[in-house]
């Protein structure tokens, strides 16, 4: 059984129990590995050998994760890190470094945008920031000799507008740099980006793939599809040696496995944005009903979208599933059966208070600062996510002053729209 359906995947994958093992992935709470000798132990720091010396740079627990993601994305290694604002980071500093350049669409979630727009200028590394629904001529023209990628969200964080995978991947590859995907909103169930040309896929593992709300996670994957020596003077730093191994160069030394290997070896190694192994045994656990719970969620936001659009308070609603949208035809090619996530957005009549008047009516629906689990949230990313961008920032980022992130849960789909209901009747 080599091609195992993602039901299977989510369930079985990962975790290998040998006889006499347990059957339910276990938790190695454990700092330290014990060897029996210094070469043992060298070999392990010299990367000359695969084993776990520090759950700093690998541990069982998290590793056994880490291959299940892989195997729903269809990589070849992958790397859990602390959260998904990490993997992000990590993602692209992994192929960047002081005097860089990389581009990134601008609809992405607030924190990221803030990450790559003051963070990483501190350290030197410049991000041009693209409409991803540009043409290919102007996305063309943020390119410069240093840039070093491409990064988009597959559905943004909370525009919700559906990123062009294959157009990205092709403008990306034209310059001979590597196109990062955030796969977080639709997760490997309902997009698998490396289809479409993507060569390393990122999550925010918090959201839909935990789906409990319980642990902070992400994870980097990638797919092993891009040819770092054929650019090698674009990236030095997985195909030239490194003086932290002894001259060691990851490229000819782990072949597809380079880029999260060096992720792993340096970056892991010197910033330390590990996942906690009782993290990683939760998100697992979520993994496991993963293919159960995505189907639920779009099923039950495709039908608070279709109500919002006929109600006469709701000002317009934005959901790649409904007809109406301008992205549609590109989410029945990218999604599977057409499914994107479980997170609608929306404007009430009357602005940006009217908007908080309905958000305080809600009763099953709670604010709280997240999205993408079980229950049903909602949050007004201007006031939130997105407070600490600018209101040009804002536009830029496509965030109305009175967008409403409404992520549907999997209760029963009449219960949540007779909350909308109520709310929505107390908005004069």
């Amino acid at each position: 059984m080599n091609n195992k359906h993602l039901g299977t995947i989510c369930v079985q994958e990962g975790w290998k129990p040998k006889q006499g093992e347990p059957r339910v992935l276990p938790i190695y709470q454990s700092t330290t590995f014990k060897y029996d000798n210094t070469e043992q132990m060298a070999d392990l720091f010299d990367l000359k050998a695969s084993g776990y010396f520090y759950t700093r740079l690998q541990n069982p627990t998290n590793d056994a994760v880490a291959a299940k993601i892989c195997a729903l994305e269809g990589g070849v290694a992958a790397m859990l890190t602390s959260s998904g604002q990490a993997a992000s980071f990590y993602a692209v500093f992994n192929v960047c470094e002081a005097g860089d350049h990389f581009i990134s669409s601008s609809t992405i979630y607030g924190g990221t945008f803030n990450l790559f727009a003051v963070t990483m200028k501190k350290l030197g590394i410049e991000c041009t920031f693209v409409d991803p629904d540009a043409s290919e001529e102007e996305i063309n023209k943020a390119f410069r000799p240093n840039t070093k990628c491409l990064f988009g969200e597959t559905i943004a964080n909370p525009v919700l507008s559906v990123l062009d995978i294959e157009k990205f991947a092709r403008i990306a590859h034209s310059h001979g740099v590597p196109l990062i995907v955030d796969n977080t909103f639709p997760t490997p169930i309902n997009c698998r980006p490396f289809e479409f040309g993507c060569d390393i896929v990122t999550h925010a593992t918090t959201k839909y793939m935990d789906g409990h709300a319980t642990n902070v996670g992400g994870c980097i994957v990638d797919s092993g599809n891009f040819d770092w020596d054929a650019h090698s003077d674009k990236f030095p730093g997985l195909t030239q040696p490194d003086p932290s191994y002894h001259g060691l160069a990851y490229s000819k030394a782990f072949g597809k496995g380079a880029y999260i290997t060096k992720a792993t070896a340096q970056l892991m190694r010197d910033l330390g944005s590990i996942q906690a192994p009782q993290n990683a045994f939760l998100l697992n656990l979520g993994l496991e009903t993963l293919h159960v719970r995505m189907p639920r969620h779009c099923e039950n936001a495709l039908k608070v979208a279709e109500y919002l659009e006929k109600h006469p308070k709701v000002a317009w609603v934005n959901y790649p599933g409904l007809k109406s949208s301008p992205y549609y035809q590109l989410a029945q090619k990218q999604f599977t059966n057409g499914q994107s996530c479980g997170v609608v957005t929306f404007g009430v009549k009357g602005g940006r208070e009217k908007a908080i008047t309905f958000m305080d009516s809600l009763k099953l629906a709670c604010i709280v600062t997240h999205v993408a689990d079980a229950r049903t949230c909602v949050l007004h990313p201007a006031s939130h996510t997105h407070r600490q961008l600018t209101d040009e920032q804002l536009l830029e980022a496509g965030v109305r002053p009175d967008l409403i992130r409404f992520s549907v849960g999997i209760e029963d789909a009449e219960d949540i729209i007779a909350d909308l209901e109520q709310a929505l009747a107390k908005v004069n």
